[in-house]
């Protein structure tokens, strides 16, 4: 039965490849609520890439179940609409460009589904201009940075009008400058939309901008909270071979050597903020 529901479920999920000595995850539970905007991170290896194709169905549980917006994805009867519901962009760009024209390769994806020429038509132009990349309708992807490539993929996805969103490492390619505006790009569309998105990173200042951080280690979810609650835990991110964002590691070493920071520091801003506190400047009289 189909539950009207949005979120993203994995119940007691355990997945093993063929002839794999070990699970690649083990009974792992998780819920991500509609809206949210929940990073991934994990040491290569650690289980997080399976989680996100077992989301889009690329994979079904060994055990367990995971319930995409209602629909369970052991079920063969619902992968279209599973895909429908949760789109996926992968990490290499140029692996999801299909068409030699920009607004062909969005296309792409809606003739799969069969939505009728005059519908399609609009639905393209919304994702286009919801990714910024409507002045590049009729440029050939190979002409596009890697960024922008990857905004394409997004704009192939949000022409199918998901629910959920799932960026698999999908900056781990890209230049600064690209990976800056795939996130602000996929930042707008949660916040503007309300698209769901899970977002598997092994960028701390990425993860740093989510509503919730899960972390993953040898197949299960080791740590979930709010990114300052998170990165807090310095020690254990460390004993999972994990980084923390830059001014959460300067932060503690501030706190170590005696000054009184609050915890939960993520950005340069907050840092300078709090040292401006404990250290005002004197005014020029």
């Amino acid at each position: 039965m189909i539950q009207n529901d949005s979120r993203v479920r994995l119940n007691d999920v355990t997945y093993s490849y063929d002839g794999g000595t070990a699970p690649a995850l083990s009974g792992v539970s998780a819920e991500i609520n509609p809206g949210e905007f929940v990073a991934v991170l994990g040491h290569n290896g650690s289980g997080k890439s399976t989680m996100a194709k077992l989301i889009n169905a690329l994979y079904t549980p060994t055990k367990g179940t995971v319930l995409v917006c209602g629909y369970d994805t052991k079920n063969e009867e619902y992968i279209w609409k599973i895909r429908q519901h949760a789109g996926m962009i992968f990490q290499n760009p140029d692996n999801q460009i299909v068409a030699t024209i920009v607004r062909e390769d969005v296309a792409f994806g809606l003739e799969n589904l069969g939505v009728p020429t005059d519908e399609m038509i609009p639905r393209i132009e919304n994702a286009l201009n919801a990714v910024r990349m409507s002045k590049y309708a009729d440029t050939a992807p190979h002409m596009l940075s890697g960024g922008q490539k990857q905004r394409v993929a997004i704009a192939g996805i949000l022409a199918m009008e998901p629910s959920v969103i799932i960026a698999d490492e999908a900056t781990a390619m890209l230049d600064p400058s690209g990976r800056k505006e795939v996130l602000e790009t996929m930042r707008r569309l949660n916040r503007q939309k309300g698209i769901t998105v899970i977002w598997i990173t092994h960028f701390m200042e990425e993860a740093a901008q989510a509503d919730r951080v899960l972390v993953v280690t040898n197949g299960e979810i080791r740590l979930s909270g709010k990114p300052a609650e998170v990165f807090d835990r310095v020690d254990e991110m460390k004993e999972m071979h994990l980084d923390v964002p830059h001014m959460t590691a300067l932060a503690g070493e501030l706190r170590a050597a005696g000054m009184p920071l609050k915890n939960g520091i993520l950005t340069v801003d907050e840092l300078a903020e709090e040292v401006e506190r404990l250290c005002p400047l004197k005014q020029s009289t």
